[in-house]
């Protein structure tokens, strides 16, 4: 079992490392590899439309997003973690998410994500639904916990007071190794889900 990990803050070692690391033990006792991009402090700019993904099977930005999409191909699993800014991830994950799905072709159905959030009070929950969309549109069963996935801290290190947050990271990467573990034996015997060829509507003929 693979999984990526996609750090949105821009502070290396913060409360959303914190969070994340809280992850990454139980993945570690579980048997799942783990690789953590610190994506929020990169120079990352957002998708211009270009068209280029469609025909070379990668962004033409050649940055840490073609990195990513190379490492997520082969990942049964991705958590994306991100703080809380004005009740939204910060800019530079979601530039980066949203190049990530757009340029990449390979069939995502059936991996694994998790979405993370941190924040020193509110706007959680906002954050937690933006990012799961990225899952909901691509197939991907979204790993849930005991609470919704969401530690609380400001200054640097203060995540660590947050009790029950750092329990519910550790309860959503047991519940997401075994969401993985399940689906690929579902895989071995049963296989993937047939698919219907794509029928494209437009709400304006």
């Amino acid at each position: 079992m693979k999984v990526l990990i996609l750090n949105g803050s821009p502070r290396v070692d913060g409360n959303t490392s914190l969070a994340v690391n809280e992850m990454v033990k139980v993945f570690e006792a579980e048997g799942v590899e783990t690789k953590i991009m610190q994506i929020g402090n990169q120079d990352i700019r957002g998708c211009i439309a270009c068209g280029y993904c469609s025909k070379n099977g990668k962004c033409v930005f050649d940055d840490a997003v073609n990195e990513a999409a190379r490492v997520f191909e082969e990942s049964d699993g991705l958590v994306v973690a991100s703080p809380v800014y004005y009740a939204s991830a910060n800019a530079t994950l979601i530039a980066c998410l949203d190049r990530l799905f757009y340029s990449t072709g390979f069939d995502k159905t059936m991996k694994v994500g998790a979405s993370v959030v941190v924040a020193r009070r509110g706007g959680c929950s906002a954050t937690y639904d933006e990012l799961n969309k990225y899952f909901g549109i691509s197939g991907m069963p979204i790993a849930s916990s005991q609470y919704w996935n969401s530690v609380h801290g400001r200054l640097k290190g203060e995540a660590e007071k947050d009790l029950e947050g750092l329990q519910t990271m550790r309860a959503l990467a047991a519940n997401m190794t075994f969401l993985m573990k399940s689906i690929a034996l579902g895989r071995e015997k049963y296989g993937l889900p047939e698919k219907e060829a794509w029928l494209a509507t437009h709400f304006i003929r």
